[in-house]
Parts: C-alpha cells; structure tokens; sequence
C-alpha cells in the first residue's frame, strides 16, 4: 500500500483545519532498539498540538537521514532516555528530520505562515529566546540548537507534526512531495559546510575532495561546488556511484577501495607503522592529482566519514586549505598529526545543520532548477524501517530517499 491508503485504511482524512485526536506515526519505542527493520512500527498515537510560534503540518512524504538509523539503533544516544532526563515524558521516538506538507493549524503568534500554505521544513530547531542567540550568535552554533525529529520528538514519520515557525519554508513548486521532503538536511548541511565558514568558502576555481560523493550529502555538494565555480572531485565506493557523481558535474571520482591505509592514525612513535600509513596517504593524493588533472591539493575537504578518513583528510588538504566536517560515520575518534595542522596552517571546522537563511538560500535553489534533489527511491510508509535498514546496511541507491505518507504517488504534487 502506498500513501494515504496505507494510512487511512480505517479513517478518512480529517476536515481541513481540524485537529484529530489521535493520527498514525511510525513509532520506535526502546524495546525494539536495534535493527531499523524492526525499530520502526505503524502505531495510533495522539496528535501533537502546536504552542506559540509552532506550526501544524499536514505530512505529504518525509526524507530518510542517517539520524533516525541512529536512533532505531538505540545509540550511540538513547534518544528517548535523553529527551526523559530532560523532563520530557514520551516513552516513544517519532523521527523524521526532512519532510514537506501542508500548514494545518497555526500556534499563537504565528505570523508568516497561514493554514493551506505548503511548506519544506528543515532539521535545525533552538530557542529563538535563548540569551546566546539575544547577544548575537547564529542559531545554528545556540547552546539551544536542536536536531528536529532526532534529539526533539514529533518528527516527521507520521500524519502530522509539529514544528516552529521559522522552521517553515515554501515549497519548490516544481518539485513533487516526494522529492521536496528530500533534499533539506542535506543540501542545507552541504551549503552551510561550503559557505558558511569564510574566508573558507567556495570560489570559482577552488578544488573541493567530497566524501561518499553519491551520498545525500554528495550529492548535493557536488552540485553547490559546481555551481560555485569549483572543481569537484568526489570519493566513492564503485562505479555506479562514480558515475552518479559524474553526471552530477564532478571532475572525477576515486575508489576508496583501492586504498587500504583507513581507520586510526598510528602513532607518530610507531615510524614503520607510519610509513605504511604515510605511503597510502600518499597515493590517495596522487590518486586526486590524477583525476584533476594537475599536481594541486584540495582547498578545501567536505567530511562527514570521520575516523577512518580524517587523518588522510588533513594530509592531503591544502596548505592554508579547510577541512569541514559534519559527521562520523566511521566513528568519533579524529586523529590528527599537529604538524600537518600548524605547520602547513591549515583548518579543521566542525559545522552543523544551517540556519534559517541557509536553508532558504539552498531553497531558493532547489527552486530555480539549480539543483536537483537527487531523490533516488521512494518507499510506502509502512517501509520506513526498510528504509532505514538499507541505509544502515549501505545498500541503499545513490541519492536521497523519501517515504510517502500523505501522498499518493511519488510524482504527485510537481507543477
């Protein structure tokens, strides 16, 4: 079944504008932590209602992010153990950091979005009157700043949710449901890691390594860099997703597979240990030289791989280069030899979701026709633990995925 049948096989959609008691959400609860097959299940829950300054939103699909493999995995956070410590009492998890639809009801104070409009939401969430954001600060780096659908409850996989105001972004409306739920953890992440962090940002010429290029991330950064004016050169694991990358706009695309040297940097007392080390790191840069086509480094690295990648990450970096890092996917540990760090003065900065000027821009975007979303397989709702299962298990098609829960068919909605 897909869309509104797999939903409403016992109810029919509410009348517009009003609240129901309870909806349908895709529900993880901490007796199931484990594979997201499993995690993930179809239950009635009560429908959330929106306080001041939050939106009701109608769901018409949802995007999948590695976030909510996370959470059904039940670590490396206990999400709903985190969320009790704090006094919130739910003992059940509705994920879901990506997602369009439409506005349903509207909290008090709630100025620029009305019922009807049909809305992109983005990940990011913090307290508009926390003090470090009164004396100046970005949103996105609030002591306040959370992940929506992840660390807060009420996310995305369900027939309603709740989010704030400022969350809300207008649809591309050459977009289908589908693909606008797609794409804005994603592409907000990748904008903000290419041109958030100045004087470290995209310009024309600059050459820009990409990790898992064929990725949702990769995706997106490939097209940003490209748009930019760069040169992107794009870190893969076989051909299909080089050749994703390619028609991306990517310069080229290495297989992380014919390099053995991943994981933790071995100490720098260890020489023989380092040599090997050194030599792999060596031949990657080769490798990179090859596909662009002139003997220069990357000014700047888009990571989110993490362990296994960081230390030949910052070797092969420019000097006076970036490496902007989003993630760990690979693991928390960075290992990193000072020297190549200091001596060759590079930088290593970590970035975070975006703010609600990044996700517009990106936004903006996505609705001009300068990116595509890259929205790769749509599942029924009931399939959201096999979603998640393909992407923890790295089976997934290059690209962005995205559940249908409002929306009958993965193209219904485009203009």
């Amino acid at each position: 079944m897909n869309g509104l049948k797999d939903l409403y096989e016992l109810h029919e959609t509410p009348p517009f504008g009003e609240i129901p008691r309870l909806m349908y959400a895709s529900v993880i609860r901490p007796e199931r932590y484990g594979r997201p097959a499993d995690a993930f299940r179809t239950e009635v829950v009560g429908t959330p209602r929106p306080g001041r300054g939050q939106v009701l939103i109608r769901m018409m699909a949802a995007g999948v992010n590695y976030n909510n493999v996370w959470a059904a995995l039940g670590r490396p956070v206990d999400v709903i153990a985190a969320r009790q410590r704090r006094g919130e009492g739910e003992d059940f998890h509705i994920g879901g950091s990506d997602g369009a639809g439409v506005v349903w009801a509207v909290g008090e104070g709630v100025r620029t979005v009305r019922p009807g409009d049909e809305v992109v939401l983005m990940g990011s969430r913090w307290d508009e009157q926390a003090e470090d954001i009164r004396l100046g600060a970005d949103p996105a780096t609030s002591s306040s700043q959370t992940v929506w659908g992840y660390e807060d409850n009420f996310g995305s996989f369900a027939q309603f949710a709740v989010a704030e105001e400022y969350m809300c972004h207008p649809r591309p409306k050459r977009l289908s449901w589908a693909a606008a739920s797609s794409y804005m953890v994603t592409a907000a992440t990748a904008y903000r890691q290419l041109f958030g962090w100045a004087p470290h940002t995209v310009r024309p010429g600059d050459r820009v390594l990409i990790w898992g290029g064929a990725g949702g991330l990769g995706c997106m950064a490939i097209q940003l860099v490209r748009w930019a004016g760069g040169t992107p050169v794009a870190v893969v694991s076989g051909e299909e997703r080089g050749a994703e990358c390619l028609r991306l706009g990517a310069k080229g695309w290495i297989d992380r597979r014919e390099f053995t040297h991943w994981g933790r940097l071995p100490h720098t007392d260890d020489q023989e240990a380092m040599a090997r080390w050194l030599a792999g790191a060596r031949a990657f840069g080769r490798r990179f030289w090859e596909v662009l086509g002139e003997r220069r480094a990357p000014r700047l690295v888009l990571e989110h791989s993490g362990a296994d990648t960081i230390p030949t990450s910052m070797y092969v970096c420019d000097n006076a280069g970036m490496v902007v890092i989003c993630g760990g996917s690979t693991g928390y540990n960075g290992d990193v030899d000072l020297r190549f760090l200091w001596m060759r003065q590079k930088r290593l900065q970590g970035s975070h979701a975006a703010n609600a000027r990044q996700a517009r821009e990106v936004t903006e975007l996505m609705a001009r026709g300068v990116l595509d979303p890259c929205l790769s397989r749509v599942f029924p709702f009931s399939a959201t633990g096999e979603a998640h299962q393909l992407m923890h298990d790295n089976a997934h098609p290059p690209g962005n995925l995205a559940v249908l829960i409002g929306a009958r068919t993965k193209e219904e909605g485009a203009e």
